[in-house]
């Protein structure tokens, strides 16, 4: 049954030992057919850093201070981008896929799979010069457009002054970087210069890979983030919480009511209460130019997606996993530049698993 965790520090070594005891004699009985595996999962380099952390507070949840644990309560999580993810999904050993950029409801249908919000965030434009500083650089879906389309090619480029008339710009020209592997990331991204600029939309659009006409690539959040670090004059998209702890200058962007607001917790959470989540969708939304005069207009949600048809003991521990994390994870997903998942969306969550497996969260 889902929802069964005790929280990290709140059980007894006795009970944890007794509870480690009933499950080895279990598996015993069993045999091979309850042979210990961890669960597996792959995708979205921008919710790496959470996930890895919640898989830590599962263990510690399931061991609850005994002694004895087991692998298959353990997580072992790969960070390949959600494209792959995705792919990694046909795999018969794969439990989940988690990904930025969320499967139309008529594919997850299609598949028979299911699909839910498990923490949300922004993707902040950072550009690697002193003028930038504490968010002080503003740019517009239109002209961040036409710099990743190489017709903006220097930062004293005069649709960048104009935008810009109280700060020192270099006269330098802009290395324009993005990722190289399949990402949620690079969708969101996409899609808001797609809703900012009718050239963008009508020559590449939004997708997890785009024919970048100019600049440079890397792989991974990781990856985009050191070379943003390492490469002055740079312009990047990255996840917040990733470029805050790269120490990278934030880009405030335009709006759809006009306004430059700077990337932070408070904006993304302005445009993300917009969001009408409807679980017979599988709570597929657009993150891209969110509305609201205070929202920061380009947010991300990651979703993870399983298969229905894994089994109950292996759906289960998804659910449980994504369950411990929203009723105790959300500090941790605060600390790290996430927003976590509200109560009242957990809930349509876990009404949405008991439609779904046929079993409640709780």
């Amino acid at each position: 049954m889902i929802g069964t965790l005790i929280p990290p520090g709140r059980g007894r070594h006795a009970a944890g030992a007794r509870l480690a005891g009933l499950l080895f004699l279990a598996a015993a009985c069993l045999g091979t057919a309850a042979r210990a595996e961890p669960i597996r999962g792959a995708g979205s380099t921008f919710a790496a850093p959470i996930i890895d952390q919640w898989s830590r507070a599962y263990e510690a949840a399931r061991t609850d201070g005994g002694d004895y644990t087991s692998p298959d309560w353990k997580v072992d999580y790969e960070p390949v981008g959600s494209l792959a993810g995705i792919m990694r999904l046909g795999q018969p050993d794969m439990d989940f896929a988690a990904t930025d950029a969320p499967l139309p409801p008529e594919e997850v249908a299609r598949r028979g799979w299911v699909q839910f919000p498990v923490v949300m965030g922004g993707i902040v434009a950072v550009a690697n010069i002193d003028a930038a500083r504490d968010g002080a650089l503003r740019l517009s879906g239109a002209v961040l457009a036409d710099i990743y389309l190489g017709k903006v090619r220097t930062w004293s480029d005069p649709a960048v002054k104009a935008l810009n008339p109280d700060i020192a710009l270099p006269d330098a020209a802009i290395q324009v970087l993005h990722r190289q592997d399949g990402s949620g990331s690079t969708f969101t991204f996409a899609r808001y210069l797609s809703r900012s600029s009718p050239e963008w939309r009508e020559k590449l659009g939004a997708d997890t890979l785009i024919a970048w006409p100019v600049g440079s690539s890397a792989k991974g959040t990781g990856g985009l983030a050191a070379l943003t670090a390492a490469t002055r004059n740079s312009i990047a998209y990255l996840e917040y919480g990733q470029a805050v702890r790269a120490g990278l200058p934030l880009v405030s962007l335009q709006n759809q009511a006009g306004a430059f607001v700077r990337p932070e917790p408070a904006s993304f959470r302005a445009g993300l209460a917009a969001i009408d989540w409807r679980g017979e969708r599988h709570f597929h939304t657009d993150a891209a130019n969110l509305p609201g005069a205070g929202a920061y207009p380009v947010a991300a949600v990651t979703y993870v997606v399983l298969p229905k048809n894994l089994g109950p003991q292996r759906s289960n521990r998804v659910l449980d996993l994504f369950g411990l994390a929203f009723r105790h994870g959300a500090a941790e997903a605060t600390a790290r530049g996430y927003i976590p998942i509200s109560p009242d969306l957990a809930g349509k969550i876990e009404a949405y698993w008991a439609k779904s497996f046929g079993r409640t969260g709780n």
